[in-house]
């Protein structure tokens, strides 16, 4: 792993390893959280009358 992170700096992608970690780290917590949110909504409309979530 080590050696990607170093390949993502050489190409000039990333400034450092920290970097490239900082980026991936909050890539992944934006997709978990949108997950989450996008769960929560979806048992939100299967609490909603179907006239609701059909926009009716």
């Amino acid at each position: 792993m080590l050696e990607e992170l170093d390949e993502l700096v050489r190409r000039g992608i990333f400034p450092n390893r920290s970097e490239a970690i900082r980026a991936a780290l909050r890539d992944l917590l934006y997709k978990e959280v949108f997950k989450v949110k996008t769960a929560r909504e979806e048992e939100k409309e299967e609490e909603l009358p179907i006239s609701l979530v059909r926009g009716r």
